[in-house]
């Protein structure tokens, strides 16, 4: 029992230490210190890589939000609220307000704006969350493909998984923070389409639909970040009694496809793509919202299923972390990282990283009546 109890305390400590290095990586190799809230793109910058260092990636920044209130929830430390806020305070300036065009993208934005009202109760964000939120619902929600949100305002016609994922997860936390009925009807209202036209029979969420004008769903598009945000919008939805069980079965459905190794293969930010390419955050996202349906789940094979899962996962980072000097990352989590990494895979290893450290300290949840 003793050597059981030290074990598990070398892990934690193992996983504090990553966690505390990935954010160090993300303020010394990441950041512009001058500019506080402001974040690089690539790593290490040069002149040759302006066109990819300082464009505005609206999504990511949602995430740069996410991870750093990680950090702040996990030590109290108010330098990580603070750098929280100063994120979400520079990309309003630099986008001239919250909204664009996109509507997975806000609905990100929506997601990290109740996390800062969560860590802060500062009732601004909750307004700006409902606000996002609203425009959404008004511009994005239309009855092409079934009633559902679109993808972005120039294709009112194609929807996917991240744009009404992310609105079903935003529906069902801000009922749980407002009471307002209309988004737990517009969660209800979302996730139903989801299952219907998303989700296959195995429970694996397919990328999309109409991407090419032609009603197809596009079942060769599997993304790790779809698993994860459709599986947690489902978890979320508390008033639905089998709702962990629901988020399970999507949460593990797609993992021998995706990681039929252990890790997820194939989600690669690109170096010939402006900004370093969306890829690199998928991973960071399945692992987040896995580790929150884990935490949901009473003792059994979905629970076991997930945490070796994310256990795996990390410990591959805290091994390749280990040994890099630089502290960055690459999309491979088992291998050192390349010559030059993105931003959107340094927050991707802190999202999971964060994320392991809290399921750790999860027990399991009572075994349903």
């Amino acid at each position: 029992m003793q050597e059981e109890t030290r074990a598990a305390a070398e892990r934690a400590a193992s996983v504090q230490a990553a966690a505390d290095g990935a954010q160090r990586t993300l303020d010394r190799t990441f950041s512009i210190r001058a500019i506080p809230g402001a974040a690089l793109n690539v790593a290490p910058p040069s002149l040759g890589r302006l066109p990819q260092l300082l464009p505005l990636n609206h999504w990511w920044l949602s995430h740069l939000v996410d991870a750093r209130l990680d950090a702040f929830h996990r030590t109290g430390d108010e330098r990580r609220l603070r750098q929280a806020e100063s994120v979400l305070r520079l990309l309003r300036i630099r986008n001239r307000g919250l909204a664009n065009d996109y509507f997975d993208d806000m609905g990100w934005l929506t997601l990290a704006l109740i996390g800062l009202f969560d860590a802060t109760a500062d009732p601004r964000h909750l307004r700006d969350a409902e606000t996002l939120w609203q425009r959404i619902r008004t511009r994005g929600w239309n009855d092409h493909e079934g009633p559902s949100v679109a993808w972005r305002e120039q294709q009112p016609d194609y929807k996917n998984a991240p744009s009404n994922g992310t609105f079903a997860l935003a529906s069902a936390r801000l009922h749980a923070r407002t009471g307002d009925p209309r988004y737990r009807v517009a969660a209800d209202e979302t996730v139903a389409w989801l299952q219907q036209r998303l989700v296959a029979e195995d429970g694996t969420v397919l990328d999309g639909v109409n991407r090419q004008g032609d009603h197809r769903v596009d079942t060769d598009w599997v993304f790790s970040y779809d698993q994860g945000v459709v599986a947690a919008a489902v978890l979320e939805r508390a008033w639905v009694p089998d709702a962990p069980a629901a988020a399970a079965r999507i949460a593990r459905a797609a993992l021998p496809r995706l990681a039929p190794h252990g890790l997820v293969e194939g989600e690669t930010a690109r170096a010939d793509h402006p900004g370093g390419g969306d890829a690199g955050l998928f991973k960071g996202i399945h692992v987040r919202y896995l580790a929150e349906v884990a935490a949901a789940l009473p003792t059994g094979a979905d629970r076991e299923t997930l945490t070796h899962f994310i256990a795996g996962s990390t410990d591959a980072l805290i091994r390749t972390r280990s040994a890099e000097e630089t502290g960055r990352v690459g999309d491979d989590w088992s291998r050192p990282a390349p010559p030059v990494t993105f931003l959107s895979t340094q927050l991707a290893a802190t999202l999971a990283l964060e994320a392991r450290w809290r399921l750790d300290r999860t027990t399991p949840a009572p075994v349903p009546a």
